[in-house]
């Protein structure tokens, strides 16, 4: 694996709203790709609150077959840990969840997919790319 998709990423991909993403996406062996727990977590709670939840539900288990899935795992809690503190000190937190999914990348030296790239730099050492605009 080389990259971990973010959620906003998952989520244009099922909207299609993003030409270029799609693109790029098929650039890149699914083998290459993963998504962790935390975003399917976010995923799923987009699908309770929309219009049709089983349809949504169905399209996003579908879309994660396709992909590894990377838990939050000790490694992850370590980097969670570390990173975390880090921003808290300097005033310039993100979010658990944002923490969480950066901490996963970190942990598998992946290169996290998204479009937030000004909120993810914050974080030292971790690579992203912003396949929208690629």
């Amino acid at each position: 694996m080389k990259y971990l998709l973010d959620t906003d990423i998952c989520v244009f991909l099922l909207s299609g709203r993003e030409p270029n993403l799609r693109l790029r996406m098929q650039t890149v062996p699914a083998a290459d790709i993963a998504i962790s727990t935390v975003t399917k977590g976010e995923m799923y709670s987009g699908a309770a609150r929309s219009q049709q939840p089983a349809r949504t539900r169905e399209r996003q288990l579908d879309f994660f077959l396709r992909y590894a899935s990377l838990s939050f795992d000790d490694a992850a809690a370590h980097e969670y840990g570390h990173v975390d503190g880090l921003l808290k000190s300097r005033g310039m937190s993100i979010g658990p969840l944002d923490t969480q999914i950066a901490a996963i990348a970190l942990a598998h030296n992946l290169t996290l997919v998204t479009h937030n790239t000004r909120h993810f730099s914050r974080i030292p050492h971790l690579i992203l790319e912003d396949w929208v605009f690629a």
